[in-house]
């Protein structure tokens, strides 16, 4: 996939334009959590995160995206066993199943990078509790993101967190920097030594991702040449917040915002969408 080298530190302006692609990138996810039920296809899921890129005049950054062949979907849509980049499609959701949807927006040049994990009605105990230890590992890492500290202290957090639960983390799929380009530097990691790596600094904006599996952490990509799941068949969580690193604290880009939570207040994963912090700059 291509890459932006070189760490791009944005300025106040560029990190309101990242906001405001960050909060449609959020209202897209929140129109697929939204639709997810039993019956329902994986299509139809991406069909809702479009509706909302089209209504806010914004471009999907996932569609057309190079690899094996070009991305041909708004969102990567990954049920059960599979981790990232699953292509939606005619598999329809049941009872059970637990499902990570992960959505990319570009709106007015910057780039918005989310995702999230919810259960299609009721799940199994483990289920339930591997989407809660990677939504808290998500948190754990956002909470190192601050001036001084280094990208090390977010990896090893997050691995910290997940493993002294019972759980893995992938390997061989990071976080990364984001701002007009999807894919900057620097790559973080899910697993890495505190004190190691590359410095925070004020204006770093990076898209964090906890990518958990129940088992071993290996995975194989499918015959679709994108889907990656678990090599084990056992369940696997993603979430994702794209952060910017400020003077005053994390400043979460995809959360929303009081108002736009009215209609996803009903969802189980609401604090997911309104974030554990408050953002550290206002428009």
């Amino acid at each position: 996939m291509p890459w932006k080298r070189g760490v791009v530190l944005k300025s106040r302006r560029e990190l309101m334009r990242m906001r405001a692609a960050g909060r449609v990138n959020a209202l897209a996810l929140a129109a697929a959590v939204a639709a997810v039920r039993p019956g329902v296809t994986t299509a139809e899921l991406d069909a809702a995160a479009a509706e909302v890129l089209r209504e806010h005049g914004a471009k999907p950054a996932f569609l057309g995206y190079p690899g094996p062949y070009p991305y041909p979907a708004v969102t990567t849509v990954c049920v059960n066993e599979e981790l990232v980049h699953g292509i939606p499609g005619e598999r329809r959701l049941k009872e059970g199943d637990i499902v990570s949807i992960d959505c990319g927006t570009i709106l007015d040049g910057y780039v918005g990078d989310s995702a999230i994990t919810v259960p299609v009605g009721r799940v199994s105990e483990q289920a339930q509790r591997l989407m809660d230890v990677t939504l808290e590992a998500l948190w754990v890492g956002v909470a190192q993101m601050r001036p001084g500290r280094r990208t090390g202290d977010v990896s090893a957090a997050i691995q910290t967190h997940v493993e002294a639960q019972g759980f893995n983390v992938v390997r061989e799929y990071t976080g990364h920097g984001v701002g007009r380009h999807m894919h900057e530097d620097p790559q973080v990691p899910n697993y890495g030594t505190a004190g190691t790596g590359l410095p925070l600094r004020a204006g770093m904006t990076i898209a964090l991702e906890p990518m958990v599996l129940a088992g071993s952490p290996r995975t194989r990509v499918l015959q679709d040449q994108w889907t990656v799941a678990s090599e084990d068949g056992r369940l696997t969580a993603h979430f994702e917040h794209t952060v910017a690193v400020t003077e005053e604290g994390p400043w979460v880009l995809t959360a929303l915002e009081a108002p736009d939570l009215d209609a996803v207040e009903k969802l189980q994963y609401n604090y997911y969408f309104a974030g554990r912090f408050e953002p550290a700059a206002k428009s």
